[in-house]
């Protein structure tokens, strides 16, 4: 079987003890993840070979998140040395009605540095089926943007299935080009895209009609709307997929999900969390639970959403980064088992 490649940045992940805030900190637990990393590591937990690309300092930080990696049986090989330091970010845990944060501290990281040029996409993609990306890979820096730009124009070239995460994050572009330029031109290679609820507005000004992200209103048939019109402005896109997240507070969202193939809807099921333990990577694990059914589930829609909408569902009872789940835990979750109950 072909590789499924994934590029971007992997970082150190530093979080306060349970729900502690960063002022009452005294220690930081550590693990590392990032959004391509995430996807490479829930599609080898499904069985499927991957490599990720990417550019770690040479020193025990970046070989730290190499061994991370590779726990997972996730490839390696490819990842250049350059740079003097690895990404950071700092997560503070929410609860109720108080939202979790973000600080991130990645300026002038090795992957910042990336160079075009660099990387051998031809050679990678010789052994390679699908190439998975995200927008924030573009937002770190202009290096990185060309980077990107060199990857999935050739990956486009050379037939293989291009997929994108719109995933917008305000705290990161600022290098000078505008979200809106840089991301119109990478989409225009893909041929699958996802966003939440609120990244086509951001990015591309397409706002789904009467949706309420913040009050928790969303629905399958609002965003319908949404994924035409990226179909209108992007003719390469063959699937578009948006995952609704309804958020009534910190610890308790619902979430589900919509597939747009070719003009039909295909709605996943709906999952009410009410205890959170980490939402961070939902969008990651949903968009691998989608590859791996867009994939697996050849000429099966409605099957390859409700695994994406499933997957990314227990992704919110999983500490860390990762969607540490097997393809037989998201199946019995399908099959309606949701009691939790202790499997002996």
């Amino acid at each position: 079987m072909k590789n499924f490649v994934t590029f971007g940045e992997i970082m150190l992940r530093l979080s306060p003890p349970g729900m502690l805030r960063f002022g009452q900190a005294r220690s930081f637990d550590a693990a590392y993840g990032g959004g391509e990393s995430n996807v490479a590591v829930s599609l080898a937990n499904y069985g499927l070979p991957t490599e990720f690309i990417s550019c770690v300092p040479a020193n025990d930080l970046g070989e730290a998140a190499l061994q991370f990696l590779r726990q997972y049986n996730v490839g390696t090989r490819y990842i250049q040395h350059c740079g003097k330091r690895l990404g950071i970010y700092f997560m503070e845990y929410g609860a109720v009605m108080r939202g979790s944060q973000v600080i991130y501290d990645r300026a002038d990281s090795s992957f910042a540095n990336i160079k075009p040029g660099s990387i051998d996409w031809k050679g990678i993609f010789a052994g390679a089926q699908w190439f998975h990306w995200t927008g924030i890979t573009p937002a770190i820096s202009q290096s990185a943007a060309a980077v990107c730009l060199e990857a999935v124009k050739t990956a486009h070239e050379m037939g293989i299935t291009v997929s994108s995460d719109l995933n917008y994050r305000a705290k990161l572009w600022k290098w000078g080009k505008p979200a809106s330029e840089v991301m119109r031109e990478l989409i225009s290679y893909c041929d699958v895209a996802i966003g939440n609820e609120e990244d086509a507005e951001k990015v591309f000004g397409i706002k789904a009609p009467e949706s309420d992200v913040i009050n928790g209103k969303v629905s399958a048939e609002q965003y319908r709307f949404v994924c035409d019109e990226l179909s209108r402005q992007f003719p390469s896109l063959k699937q578009i997929a948006i995952t609704l997240r309804g958020s009534l507070s910190a610890s308790h969202n619902t979430w589900s999900g919509i597939l747009w193939d070719k003009g039909q809807i295909y709605e996943g099921p709906a999952y009410d969390i009410t205890h959170i333990v980490d939402r961070v990577g939902g969008g990651d694990s949903f968009m691998a639970g989608l590859i791996y059914g867009l994939s697996q589930f050849k000429g099966h829609s409605q099957k390859a959403i409700d695994f994406a909408v499933a997957s990314s569902a227990l992704k919110h009872t999983i500490v860390g980064d990762f969607n540490l789940v097997s393809v037989n835990e998201v199946e019995k979750l399908l099959a309606g088992d949701a009691s939790g109950r202790v499997s002996r």
